[in-house]
């Protein structure tokens, strides 16, 4: 390793983000330890050291803590909105065991700097139950009220962040994740979310044909591609600003405009099927990102369409080299 070349640890490099994350810090001239229960599943690893172990063990915190400058924890249980309103305990339990061993750990080795990656489902319910939804600041997370289990977890462990910087002096840092998508993401079985579910029906789909929407389509949401996500995590842990932040885009649209974006991409007349009795989550959510710019100096800059495009053509990918679409 050259010499100063700066090590960090990334929680979750199994995973989506987590992988996308391990490539963009390579490509800074990082060393980087990725941990995870699993090694990614769509392409080999970029990290220097991959350690394969459950971090729902404190010991195993404390070992991949060791020799590491900053933490980026992105380690969780969670997936789409069918996951998470029915795993609620077991999401509960293993993202709470994950979350404080990885601070305690990160606070007896000497952690520098740990950056936590919380979510918009710690945001109150009672703001988020009409389609056209004001924008989300970062001060409306209280009075509490957020999505059962998973929210709330999340919030629980802002407030342990906070507390062992200001008891500690350890540097932390907190984004929201507002909806991100790319690829090299789940798309099947369950665990996935909107954008990947939408762009693997219409690939599946024929050149006319049906597919089945969550809800009515008329939910609202705003999306954020995965190369500005990441950016954004490696921005602020350059900053000096320890309070919970919003990362993501603030342009709001439906279900129906969402899948109506892929059909247009993937050149196919799509006529969307209702099912009212699946989970949709809240009825609207948009991110307020007037904080993110006034710290940062930066926002995302991938455009939806953009974003979509490149997610739609690796699942139309991905499921060819299944043999569930015939070439």
């Amino acid at each position: 390793m050259p010499a100063g070349q700066k090590r960090v640890l990334v929680t979750g490099a199994g995973g989506f983000i987590g992988h996308h994350l391990v490539k963009f810090l390579k490509n800074k001239g990082y060393w980087v330890r990725g941990a995870d229960i699993k090694e990614p599943e769509y392409e080999k690893t970029a990290a220097d050291e991959f350690e394969k172990l459950d971090l729902k063990s404190i010991d195993n915190c404390f070992k991949v803590t060791k020799g590491v400058e900053n933490v980026y924890h992105l380690s969780a249980n969670m997936g789409g909105i069918g996951f998470i309103t029915g795993n609620k305990a077991e999401i509960t339990f293993d993202n709470t065991m994950m979350d404080l061993g990885m601070l305690e750990a990160s606070h007896k080795n000497g952690i520098k700097k740990i950056l936590y990656t919380s979510s918009a489902c710690i945001y109150p319910m009672y703001k988020q139950h009409i389609a056209d939804v004001e924008p989300l600041k970062e001060v409306d997370a209280y009075p509490a009220d957020a999505e059962d289990g998973y929210g709330w977890e999340k919030l629980y462990a802002e407030r342990a962040f906070r507390h062992y910087n200001e008891d500690y002096g350890l540097k932390t840092y907190t984004v929201r994740f507002h909806n991100i998508f790319g690829p090299l993401g789940t798309y099947d079985g369950g665990r996935e979310k909107s954008p990947a579910a939408i762009c693997r029906k219409i690939a599946l789909a024929k050149q006319e044909d049906t597919i089945e929407v969550w809800g009515d389509g008329l939910q609202t949401r705003s999306y954020c591609y995965v190369d500005d996500c990441v950016e954004g995590l490696y921005r602020l842990m350059q900053s000096d600003f320890h309070q919970p932040i919003n990362l993501g885009q603030d342009r709001m649209i439906t279900v129906n405009e969402l899948v109506d974006i892929v059909a247009k991409i993937a050149k196919k007349k799509i006529t969307k099927k209702y099912d009212l009795t699946k989970p949709q989550g809240v009825r609207g959510r948009n991110a307020d990102i007037t904080l993110i710019r006034k710290i940062l100096n930066w926002e995302p800059k991938i455009s939806l369409e953009e974003g979509l495009k490149k997610t739609y053509y690796w699942i139309y990918e991905q499921l060819k080299k299944e043999g569930r679409i015939k070439a």
